[in-house]
């Protein structure tokens, strides 16, 4: 495996996982060459990262009509290890690796049925005002939960 900056040990990496949403991939995300297009990677992680965000019953308060914070993706990064191809059943790892004031660093772990990586990925969310489009800072009950989610990161 081609080494990710984000990475400085697989295997412990690996160890911090424990949340994960598992996916079949469509035929219309299938390229003309028989394989994933790369861009629906990305959707992948989008849809591990909803999930997890509604486990941490985050999606209700962003959600909402009268929200006035929301999320939205700083930065994102993938690095594809192996083809994927029409109906792979997937297994899509994210984690909360860093907690900043306003902001989550995301690592995310694309496995297939063979449980070996067919991606790696990281992303920043950052919390901004809905209102002024500048970082709003975690509440302490927020930080608490996120807390409390990492600390159970085991697979």
């Amino acid at each position: 495996m081609a080494r990710q900056d984000y990475i400085l040990d697989l295997d412990e990496w690996k160890a911090g996982f424990h949340f994960f949403h598992e996916l079949h991939v469509r035929f219309g995300e299938i390229d003309g060459f028989g394989h994933v297009n790369n861009t629906n990677v990305f959707v992948y992680m989008e849809e591990a990262r909803i999930a997890l965000f509604k486990e941490l019953d985050l999606m209700k308060s962003w959600g909402a009509q009268d929200a006035t914070e929301i999320p939205v993706v700083a930065d994102l990064q993938c690095d594809y290890l192996s083809q994927i191809r029409y109906d792979e059943k997937l297994t899509i790892f994210v984690k909360m690796n860093e907690v900043g004031s306003s902001s989550i660093d995301l690592h995310y772990l694309g496995l297939n049925k063979e449980k070996l990586p067919v991606f790696t990925g990281r992303g920043a969310i950052v919390q901004i005002s809905k209102q002024t489009g500048r970082p709003s800072k975690w509440s302490e009950d927020l930080k608490m939960a996120f807390s409390n989610f990492s600390q159970k990161a085991f697979i």
